[in-house]
């Protein structure tokens, strides 16, 4: 899942990220409203964590431009006021999701879930290819029954080609949906993660690499 945080306290918009980042996300990060509005346009994000009080940029003209952008990017915004009046105002704008500050950091993390799996067309629960099976709920990978210990990258790699049912789906693309807008896009990280990825998922191979296009899942 990719996520932007555009909040102008850096420590807490920091903090937001580098937990973020610990269940797995990708996670960019913009300190003022102009900076944030660029980002979400630059790069198609599931959610945007979105603090209402924007220097440059108020973070509901951000919201209101997302709506009508008709993106598909889910908001989830942040205020330090948690009246009623607050809240029914910033989902009236087209947030998705509102959060008063100080909040727990659990809730954060289970919301933006949340809106991250309403953010994609809607997919099966747990994906499976032959003995494969992907729980993304559980963030838990089997084959023939037996468990296979990856990192969040490969998780998220192997996410993405099965969710793909077999088409291509390029290095461009991966670079864009599991890591973050910090990786250099001539790195070779995409190539090195989907081979320590066959190596651990074993034999017979499940990933193609489709020569000048990039990879796909075996299906059959």
């Amino acid at each position: 899942m990719r996520v932007l945080v555009v909040e102008d306290e850096r420590t807490m918009a920091d903090a937001i990220a580098r937990g973020l980042r610990r269940h797995g996300m990708a996670v960019d990060v913009a300190y003022d409203g102009l900076q944030g509005h660029e980002m979400a346009y630059v790069t198609r994000y599931d959610v945007v964590v979105l603090d209402r009080d924007l220097p440059g940029m108020h973070g509901d003209e951000i919201c209101a431009a997302l709506v009508e952008s008709g993106a598909l990017t889910r908001v989830l915004m942040l205020t330090a006021s948690g009246s009623v009046a607050e809240r029914v105002e910033g989902l009236q704008l087209g947030a998705d999701d509102y959060l008063p500050k100080p909040f727990a950091f659990d809730e954060l993390v289970a919301r933006v879930q949340a809106l991250g799996r309403r953010a994609t067309p809607p997919a099966p629960p747990v994906f499976s290819v032959g003995n494969l099976v992907l729980d993304p709920a559980k963030r838990a990978v089997t084959r023939g029954g037996l468990p296979v210990d990856l990192t969040n990258k490969e998780f998220g790699v192997l996410e993405v080609l099965l969710k793909a049912s077999g088409a291509v789906v390029s290095s461009e693309e991966l670079l864009e949906r599991v890591w973050d807008a910090n990786t250099d896009p001539f790195t070779t990280t995409v190539r090195v993660t989907v081979m320590t990825l066959r190596k651990k998922l074993g034999d017979p191979p499940l990933i193609d690499t489709v020569v000048g296009a990039g990879y796909r899942v075996v299906t059959t």
